[in-house]
């Protein structure tokens, strides 16, 4: 697992990951399509980044697609690639303001060609930006990633013996990027849905009520207010 320096302020999570969900209810409520409401979700991402990026937070690790979405409808699916492809993946000038720099989690072989090609386009002409790194989880699965690792394991010979933590985690898709302090999920549902299964294991979690397109800059504040109140001793305990 990876951390970040001693320095960091410790009521500050230095990576947060969101499971970004309600925007099929958010637009069900509204009697609008549900591609409705994932435009709101990809605006309610922007809001949220940007606040994010303005607190300080250095890195964001956001659920956008999960190995099990394909399980859709394809009419949802092919709008949900096609507003990765033409909005999430095309706002340079967003990127640029905020200093984002891209990054994935997930199985690239298994996305559309031209979706894997936008990729890693945009990661490349990221990937010099200094601010908040924003990692975006598309065909991605906690499961799914641990078996890969375990493949790469395998892959490079690794002995049995020589098998420990350290070695998975280096294996897992962004070993460089810090393990996530706060988990956040929204909408009022409380599961992990395959989400960050190895990196989360010792994250804490925080559950909104609110739908994620309604999410604001003060709804990450209340997020960062209750993480600053945890009391985090990793399995040990506090003298």
């Amino acid at each position: 697992m990876t951390t970040e320096s001693d320095d960091a302020d410790p009521n500050l999570p230095v990576h947060i990951g969101i499971i970004m969900d309600g925007n099929g209810r958010w637009a069900t409520r509204r009697s609008q399509p549900r591609s409705q409401g994932h435009v709101a979700g990809l605006n309610a991402a922007k809001r949220i980044v940007k606040a994010a990026a303005d607190r300080g937070i250095r890195y964001l690790t956001l659920y956008v697609f999960s190995t099990e979405n394909w399980k859709r409808a394809a009419e949802e699916v092919g709008f949900l690639m096609g507003l990765i492809n033409r909005y999430l993946l095309a706002e340079y000038a967003f990127y640029r303001e905020n200093d984002v720099r891209l990054r994935h989690a997930g199985d690239v072989s298994g996305l559309p060609a031209e979706i894997a090609s936008g990729l890693s386009k945009a990661i490349a002409d990221t990937a010099d930006n200094k601010g908040i790194t924003v990692t975006l989880a598309i065909n991605y699965g906690g499961r799914d990633e641990i078996v890969r690792a375990a493949r790469k394991l395998i892959a490079d010979g690794v002995d049995a013996d020589a098998l420990d933590e350290m070695s998975l985690s280096a294996r897992m898709d962004n070993p460089d990027i810090p393990d996530p302090d706060l988990v956040i999920r929204t909408a009022s549902e409380m599961r992990t849905s395959n989400f960050l299964l190895w990196e989360a294991a010792y994250a804490e979690y925080y559950f909104s009520d609110t739908l994620w397109p309604d999410w604001e800059a003060s709804d990450l504040e209340r997020a960062l207010s209750d993480f600053s109140k945890r009391d985090r001793r990793y399995g040990g305990v506090k003298a």
